[in-house]
């Protein structure tokens, strides 16, 4: 996928996940913070190409990135996922830097690029550093960016009106279910005592 569709991608990705409450930190999210933040991420896993968008403005990062894990390595993979994941669990203090809402939508930002490039004949190695490539291959790069920019419109426009009123036993209401449960076994796995 371009630098261009990784932005309209992350961006739909940001307006699904505040307008889906996939965290109650996005739910009651600033959308200054979230959707910022999402595309300030968006192309970070690309960190490991020198001749992507951000690895040729970063090259004293990019080009150790890409000696040692490869395009398509370790940025795009399950553990990277896991990690960022894990930034959903964090507790941010009033006086962070960085509010808790722009930190998911961080998150949010770089899950969508991975989630992106599952889309096209490449795939991912979610499994690095297996390199076996996980793919649903509906963006062929030959037929332009056309496909990028239709299928983020339409992403974007679904994220924007979709209904409000889903299901309890749906797959959004389901995935932040999880993502409540999955913080909480965190929590209590780094604060064991503390009874959460």
């Amino acid at each position: 996928m371009t630098a261009e569709g990784h932005l309209l991608f992350s961006i739909a990705c940001a307006v699904f996940a505040k307008n889906a409450e996939l965290t109650p930190i996005l739910a009651q999210g600033d959308w200054w913070h979230i959707v910022p933040s999402a595309i300030l991420t968006c192309l970070l896993p690309d960190i490991d190409h020198p001749k992507s968008f951000l690895g040729q403005r970063l090259k004293w990062i990019s080009k150790p990135v890409a000696r040692v894990f490869g395009h398509r390595g370790f940025t795009h993979s399950l553990l990277a996922v896991f990690l960022s994941l894990a930034l959903f669990t964090l507790k941010v203090p009033e006086s962070w830097i960085v509010p808790a809402d722009a930190l998911q939508g961080m998150v949010v930002g770089y899950l969508s690029h991975i989630l992106a490039d599952m889309l096209t004949p490449a795939g991912v190695p979610l499994l690095w550093p297996c390199r076996w490539r996980f793919r649903l291959p509906i963006l062929a790069p030959q037929k332009g960016n056309q496909l990028e920019r239709v299928l983020c419109m339409v992403l974007f426009t679904w994220a924007v009106w979709m209904p409000q009123s889903l299901p309890e036993n749906g797959a959004i209401r389901w995935s932040s279910q999880m993502i409540n449960s999955m913080q909480n076994q965190f929590n209590h796995f780094i604060h064991p005592q503390s009874g959460h």
